[in-house]
């Protein structure tokens, strides 16, 4: 409807996309402002403003309500309606609100007029568990009617009877560096049990090895995977321990979730990337001809199709020869020419430029900009260009290695084998339902879920707590009561893991420890390795400037080193600047002068020292 709104105003729906008008309204709904209530500071939000208006006459006029407006239209009724207001009162004399920490504040001020001063009302919650701020949960709701309602006793729960003592103490503490709340101090009778352990691994793919390792070890000690969770803040951080755990044959379940290769705008990219690999692949052309939305309808498309199976031709063949005419007819032969413009400028260029050219050009990126949700998909597509960086660097056979011992990574042939390796990984791996599976879940999906064991991963700076927290008003709380409901799902044994080096959009980002690390005791925390550098700096002091400065990683591979000069036959003289695997499966990558950056398999490379 507000498309339809828009569109009726004759407004520009690019600089005014729907989405953004439709958050914009529902926030003002529940803050408890109507349109002429809402203060506009600019033009761009002036514009809003009269969108909403326009929007709220049509829902009038075709008799229908969003749900933001129920809540609204309760609230302004029993305000406004006295003799209503007290009939009300006077029917429900004591109420119950259970989850009060997820209200929003539209709800507290409808409680508040539903709770007059005769009634007795009794409110539940946990304030430090309040994590839903981007849906509208305001925690200060609980502080509010404690105020409001003068409540003279407040209940505190404290006794708890899921975690050993190392692990609530844990969160006891962190949690008391938020300034705002009711104040609660955990306690068990089960005992201290054992220590957190701690795990700080050089590399991403290190830190998900680790935790392979460790799941393989309490499976043999008897835990059913079921009882295993690994949580994560960011939903692309599944991706590198997917791989782990479908390479050790471990069965895995997102639970709340998709696996990654199965999420929405990997599959929308991946039927990009298959067209420009093979513009006859139908079910690609199917899923991306008219996403993100160009003006053609399926009417349009079953037109493609009539003509395709007429002559026996692929639908891109059809799309090519175009019989049809009008809007569509013109939206079906730009997407043929964006298809070959992407195919043209791929032809030479590395996987890992593939994939972030063609994403670019498909309009995935500037579609999920507007989406009020779109930055876990973002972070997704992201995570798909580390995927073919992975790729092209990994170790096996699915690295073709010409005659010189470069590791071919360019243009079409990489991107064949990668999406073949894509398909490979996004195959029925996922347990069956009822079967027993590793748990894989973000926090937020983890509240009110309990397990024996748990893992934290990613406790580094910008990931956890997420670098948007640090710019928000409360973001930081919120990300600290999230790192609290993470931290009370084990009932025994918690591992914290983070990794100095992870991926991230291709490129390598050093990384600090998180701050919340600093915030748990040292005695509850038992260290399990040791690196080569410690990424224990300050968080408090954190310096962006920091990925510059970090120290360079000293690493040797089949006796050759980071930072060593090289000689080979065909590509002159180089630097080594990465190296990984052993044995037969030992490759390095060399900034050559001439020929630019190369991956080489050691064992075919010939390489001198210079």
């Amino acid at each position: 409807m507000i498309k339809r709104v828009i569109k009726s105003m004759n407004i520009d729906d690019e600089k005014y996309p729907p989405k953004q008008a439709q958050y914009f309204i529902n926030g003002a709904k529940e803050q408890g402002l109507r349109a002429a209530k809402v203060e506009a500071f600019d033009d761009f939000s002036r514009k809003l403003v009269s969108v909403y208006e326009a929007y709220d006459a049509q829902c009038n006029r075709e008799g229908v309500v969003d749900f933001a407006e129920l809540l609204l239209r309760c609230f302004e009724l029993l305000s406004k309606n006295e003799i209503l207001r007290e009939h009300y009162r006077a029917r429900f004399k004591h109420i119950l609100v259970d989850e009060f920490q997820d209200t929003n504040r539209l709800q507290y001020f409808w409680l508040k007029l539903l709770a007059g001063p005769n009634n007795s009302i009794f409110g539940v919650g946990d304030d430090d568990q309040s994590i839903y701020a981007f849906r509208g949960a305001r925690a200060g709701n609980m502080l509010d009617f404690e105020k409001d309602f003068h409540v003279e006793k407040v209940i505190k729960l404290e006794q708890n009877y899921r975690s050993q003592g190392n692990i609530l103490d844990a969160a006891n503490a962190l949690i008391r560096h938020n300034h705002t709340r009711l104040g609660k101090n955990l306690w068990t009778a089960q005992g201290s049990g054992e220590p957190l352990r701690l795990y700080e691994a050089m590399t991403d793919f290190e830190e998900a090895g680790y935790i392979v390792d460790e799941v393989k070890q309490l499976k043999s000690e008897g835990t059913a995977l079921s009882e295993i969770a690994l949580l994560y803040r960011s939903n692309a951080q599944s991706r590198v321990l997917e791989h782990a755990l479908f390479n050790a044959g471990i069965s895995y379940r997102v639970y709340g979730g998709l696996r990654f290769f199965e999420r929405q705008e990997i599959k929308h990219a991946l039927a990009y990337l298959r067209l420009v690999a093979s513009a006859d692949d139908d079910g690609a052309f199917l899923r991306v001809v008219n996403f993100p939305t160009r003006g053609i309808g399926n009417r349009s498309i079953e037109q493609l199709q009539e003509v395709a199976a007429g002559r026996g031709i692929s639908l891109w063949q059809a799309a090519c020869a175009n019989t049809l005419s009008g809007k569509a007819g013109t939206s079906i032969a730009a997407f043929v020419r964006l298809i070959d413009s992407m195919r043209s400028a791929c032809e030479n260029l590395p996987l890992p430029e593939i994939i972030d050219h063609v994403v670019e050009l498909s309009g995935l990126i500037a579609y999920y900009q507007n989406e009020r949700e779109g930055e876990d998909r973002l972070e997704n597509l992201g995570e798909l260009t580390n995927a073919a960086v992975t790729f092209v660097s990994a170790d096996g056979p699915i690295a073709q290695v010409t005659e010189e011992g470069e590791i071919q990574s360019q243009g079409f042939p990489a991107l064949a084998a990668f999406l073949a390796h894509a398909s490979l990984e996004a195959g029925e791996h996922q347990a069956a339902a009822g079967a027993d599976a590793l748990q894989l879940m973000t926090v937020h999906s983890a509240k009110g879920l309990e397990f024996h064991a748990v893992f934290i991963t990613g406790l580094e700076e910008g990931l956890f707590p997420h670098e948007n927290s640090i710019s928000e008003q409360d973001g930081l709380e919120e990300e600290r009561r999230l790192m609290y409901v993470a931290l009370t799902r084990a009932r025994r044994r918690l591992y914290l893991t983070l990794a100095q080096t992870r991926m991230l959009h291709g490129q390598t980002r050093y990384n600090i420890a998180s701050r919340f690390l600093e915030e748990i005791p040292e005695e509850l925390i038992k260290r399990v390795n040791t690196t080569k550098y410690s990424g224990f700096v300050s968080a408090k002091g954190f310096d962006p400037g920091y990925e510059a400065k970090a120290p360079k990683m000293e690493s040797t591979v089949s006796g050759w080193r980071i930072g060593q000069s090289v000689v080979h036959a065909k590509f002159g003289t180089g630097v080594i600047v990465s190296a990984e695997g052993r044995g037969a499966d030992a490759r390095v990558q060399v900034n050559f002068r001439e020929a630019g950056m190369k991956w080489l398999a050691l064992e075919y490379a010939k390489l001198a020292p210079a």
